[in-house]
């Protein structure tokens, strides 16, 4: 007998989580079938600082640990450019709490 096909045969325990950096969208991106895609947007807010704005995970795909991947991605990039950044996102204020790494605080506007 056919599996019948899922449609979010995506799973991040055993598959190799990929974060994009789309530079000129200001976003970070996981994408998880050929439609479907989690994203972390942020803004310049001055020369050398950014809003951690918004993430978003689709339904289906929640409980995951899809949105520590951005959240990662985003503060090393962060601290990789030696920006400061503003922590709108209520995701990435979690995110830092529960991951207190000593170069994140230096760099968040507290």
């Amino acid at each position: 007998m056919a599996q019948a096909a899922q449609t979010n045969a995506f799973d991040a325990s055993n598959s190799p989580i990929r974060v994009e950096h789309d530079k000129k969208r200001r976003q970070f991106v996981i994408r998880l079938n050929s439609h479907d895609r989690a994203v972390l947007l942020y803004e310049y807010v001055g020369k050398k600082t950014v809003d951690l704005q918004h993430t978003e995970v689709p339904d289906a795909y929640r409980g995951r640990g899809i949105a520590k991947h951005l959240a990662k991605a985003a503060m090393d990039f962060v601290v990789e450019e030696d920006l400061k950044a503003h922590l709108t996102c209520w995701y990435i204020q979690k995110y830092v709490k529960e991951n207190p790494q000593p170069q994140y605080f230096e760099h968040i506007y507290q």
